[in-house]
C-alpha cells in the first residue's frame, strides 16, 4: 500500500509550505542568504532533538561525500527561492517551481538507475497542466524584476529536483534522523561565509521578533523533512514527485491567509486538475 507513504509527502509539503511562509517574513527586512543561513542554523537545533530522540544512528564517514553535495546543491536552492519571495507572490513562486516534479524522474533514472514510468511522467504533465490552468502564466507580462525572480525560481526548482533524488538515494540507508540533521548543518555551514560577507557579524544574530519567526522556521523545516524523508524511504522518487503540486493549495492559502494575495477560481480550478493527478498516481499499481 502506498497510502502511507503519500499521506506522510502531503503533511510534508503542507508543513514546508508553512516554512515559505514564515521565510517570506524573513527575506522581506533581511538578506536573502543571511535569512537563508538562520533558517538551517535553526534546523540543526531542532534536528539535533530529533536524532537524539531517535537513539543517536551513527553517521559514518562513507555517508558525508554526498550529504556534503546534497548540502550544498539546498543552500543554492533555498537561497535563489527564498530571494524571488521577495519579488514574486508565494502563490507564484511555488507554482513556477513545479517543473521540478516534472525534472525528478529522469534524474532518478540517471542517478538512481529508477526506469521511468510512463504512467508517472503522465501524472506528472497533467498535474503541470492543472498549474498552468491556475496561474495563467504569461511572461510577457512579466517585469525585468520578475523575470529574475522567475529565473531564480527554475534555477532552485532544478536544484531542487536534484536534492530530492539525493535524499531518495540515502533516506532507506541512512534515515530520516541523520537525513535532516546532515540536511541542516550541511546547508548552514555553506551558506556562512557568504552571509559573513553580506552583513556582519553582529547582524547574523536575529533579535527579537525575527528570532521567533528564524526558529518557527527552523522547526517547520525539520518537521517537514522528517515526514518528507519517510516517504522517500519506502516509495519511489518518481511516484511521489506528482503529489509536489498540492503545494499549490497551501501556497495559497497562506498566501492569503498571511500576506493579502489574492485567490483566484482560477488556482481552484488549477488545483481540482492536481488533485484528479494524484489521486489517479494513488489508484495505479505498484
Amino acid at each position: 500500500m502506498r497510502g502511507g507513504p503519500i499521506l506522510l509527502y502531503i503533511i510534508g509539503i503542507a508543513i514546508f509550505c508553512a516554512m515559505d511562509a514564515v521565510m517570506k517574513w524573513l527575506v522581506v527586512g533581511n538578506p536573502a542568504i543571511v535569512a537563508t543561513f538562520w533558517r538551517y542554523l535553526s534546523a540543526i537545533f531542532f534536528t539535533a532533538l530529533i536524532w537524539i530522540g531517535a537513539g543517536r544512528p551513527a553517521i559514518t564517514r562513507e555517508m558525508l561525500p554526498v550529504h556534503a553535495i546534497r548540502g550544498a546543491v539546498i543552500a543554492i536552492s533555498a537561497t535563489l527561492f527564498f530571494w524571488s519571495l521577495t519579488i514574486l507572490p508565494l502563490a507564484q513562486a511555488v507554482t513556477i517551481a513545479f517543473i521540478a516534479p516534472l525534472l525528478i524522474p529522469p534524474i532518478a533514472s540517471v542517478m538512481l538507475k529508477e526506469r521511468m514510468r510512463a504512467g508517472s511522467v503522465a501524472a506528472g504533465l497533467i498535474g503541470f497542466l492543472g498549474v498552468i490552468v491556475a496561474v495563467g502564466f504569461d511572461p510577457a507580462s512579466l517585469s525585468a524584476d520578475k523575470l529574475r525572480g522567475v529565473g531564480a525560481v527554475l534555477v532552485s526548482a532544478l536544484c531542487y529536483a536534484v536534492t530530492v533524488v539525493l535524499m531518495r538515494m540515502r533516506a532507506a540507508r541512512d534515515g530520516p534522523a541523520v537525513l535532516s540533521l546532515l540536511g541542516a548543518i550541511f546547508p548552514a555551514l555553506v551558506l556562512l561565509p557568504p552571509a559573513l560577507l553580506t552583513a556582519p557579524a553582529a547582524a547574523l544574530v536575529p533579535r527579537g521578533e525575527t528570532l521567533a519567526f528564524v526558529a518557527l522556521a527552523g522547526l517547520f523545516g525539520a518537521i517537514a523533512l522528517q515526514f518528507l524523508a519517510r516517504a522517500y524511504a519506502r516509495v519511489e522518487a518518481q511516484v511521489l514527485a506528482p503529489f509536489e503540486y498540492t503545494a499549490l493549495v497551501w501556497a495559497a492559502l497562506y498566501g492569503w491567509l498571511f500576506f493579502a494575495e489574492p485567490v483566484s477560481l482560477r488556482i481552484w480550478l488549477g488545483a481540482a486538475i492536481i488533485a484528479g493527478a494524484c489521486l489517479w498516481q494513488t489508484r495505479r499499481p505498484a
